[in-house]
């Protein structure tokens, strides 16, 4: 099995309570002199106290347009993406030179070549590292990226993969775009960035970490890091319309449709019980979930459809709170703040549950 290794999780540099933020949404995005009452009370209940973001707070009225966005979304993302792998590589006892695989996502920026690639040499990885960009699978990408890692050691388990995530999602607000989608994203979505180290399963560990397996000499300690065991995608039929992006002169315009909580309560069970009972499990047996915050509406819903025991939810309503949610980069600061928490029993059976734009669900069935 696939066995994590480590997750490091990075923020942007500027952090603001959530008040800040609502304030700087009522300038740039409502008309002069409009009434900001509904503004108010959509971002008091998004469950959110502080978010950081990549500028400081006046500089978005300043942003004319999609390339001045994207061109800050280009070097901030270098930053953040070169800090969060190094501090991955660094808690696996790993370098650089270890790396066979980089898997990179974000869905709130572009570039060619892709950030990945101009983090290569900035790393000190191998001319021959392989390198996967993906973009457009927005929230689902934290766990699907770790599916996807997983299927690739699967077929070469002697071999580092690293899962990169970032996303500027504050780079995406609307200037004087008062629909409700954009309110409520506004309210919701902060900055970050995560990496994740995964090894095959025919990549050796010794106590020490001593070794070689590319030219830095070292190998991933004996303890900790949890074991991927399977994983399962999920596309719904006719849903593409309730989550994405418009793309528009000025950049990426949310689509955000309110009929997400509902659609979740009425899929999400199902394909939970099915993908756990393949494995002889049921909901009552996971002892650790690790879910993505997409907001207090779609939490909610998750432990309506589940049935979730009281506080079974607890690291994702505090990552929510902390730093909003972070798309695809979310729901690995909340595996590495469970990993930072109690220990779970040991051999026992966690599940990531991810959703995202298609509309589509991704699952990864983990052993603590």
């Amino acid at each position: 099995m696939t066995r994590i290794a480590a997750v490091h999780g990075v923020l942007a540099p500027y952090r603001n309570t959530q008040s800040e933020i609502t304030d700087m949404v009522a300038r740039t995005c409502l008309p002069a002199g409009a009434d900001r009452r509904v503004l108010d009370r959509l971002h008091g209940s998004a469950g959110v106290r502080s978010r950081h973001m990549a500028l400081p707070l006046d500089d978005y009225a300043k942003i004319d347009g999609f390339g001045a966005a994207n061109d800050v979304f280009i070097e901030v993302a270098g930053d953040l993406g070169a800090e969060a792998v190094r501090g991955a590589l660094r808690t696996a006892g790993l370098g650089p030179e270890d790396v066979d695989l980089l898997l990179f996502t974000s869905v709130t920026g572009v570039a060619a070549p892709s950030v990945d690639a101009r983090l290569v040499g900035r790393l000190g990885l191998r001319p021959d590292v392989k390198r996967v960009p993906v973009f457009g699978l927005g929230c689902v990408a934290g766990a699907a990226g770790i599916a996807r890692v997983h299927d690739y050691l699967r077929g070469w388990p002697e071999q580092v993969a690293v899962l990169l995530s970032v996303e500027l999602c504050s780079l995406t607000f609307q200037r004087g775009d008062a629909s409700m989608a954009n309110l409520v994203a506004s309210g919701l979505f902060g900055d970050g960035a995560a990496a994740l180290v995964a090894v095959g399963e025919r990549f050796p560990a010794t106590s020490g970490g001593s070794g070689g397996s590319g030219t830095s000499g070292v190998r991933v300690p004996a303890v900790g890091g949890p074991s991927v065991v399977a994983t399962r995608s999920r596309m719904y039929p006719d849903t593409g319309h309730v989550m994405g992006w418009a793309i528009t002169g000025s950049g990426f315009q949310v689509v955000l449709d309110p009929s997400v909580p509902d659609l979740v309560r009425r899929v999400l069970a199902d394909d939970v019980r099915a993908f756990l009972a393949e494995h002889g499990l049921t909901p009552d047996d996971i002892t650790g979930w690790v879910c993505h915050p997409g907001g207090p509406k779609v939490l909610e819903a998750v432990s309506d459809a589940l049935a979730l025991p009281e506080g079974a939810l607890d690291v994702t309503w505090r990552s929510l709170s902390e730093v909003g949610n972070l798309s695809s980069s979310s729901v690995l600061h909340v595996l590495r703040d469970t990993l930072a928490g109690p220990a779970p029993e040991p051999g026992s059976p966690g599940l990531m549950i991810a959703m995202g734009p298609g509309f589509c669900c991704e699952l990864v069935l983990i052993r603590w």
